[in-house]
């Protein structure tokens, strides 16, 4: 009885074949790092949101209201430190609201 030989596909008892070093032909889709762009758009709006929550509460330390905070909070083209600049040297919130908007 001669011997035969068992081929190497017989061998892995079918099991996936382990890629060789440097085949990507196969490459996983799941472990993609690339972002949707809703998901680039969600975490942009997140960031501006704690920016402007950040801002805001600064700006009710330094003696302005909650609303007066969240509109100037809200306008990126207003300087926070002279915001409070304004406060901190005696101008009364609603007449810093006239300078700065």
């Amino acid at each position: 009885m001669p011997a035969s030989r068992v081929s190497v596909t017989e061998l892995n008892f079918g099991l996936v074949a382990t890629p060789r070093k440097g085949d990507n032909r196969f490459a996983p889709i799941a472990e993609s790092s690339y972002m949707a762009a809703a998901e680039t758009q969600l975490v942009y709006d997140t960031e501006l949101e704690r920016i402007e929550q950040w801002r805001a509460e600064e700006l009710e330390r330094a003696g302005y209201s909650r609303p007066e905070a969240a509109r100037i909070a809200e306008r990126h083209d207003v300087d926070l430190h002279l915001a409070i600049d304004l406060i901190s040297q005696g101008c009364p919130p609603q007449v810093a609201l006239g300078i700065l908007l």
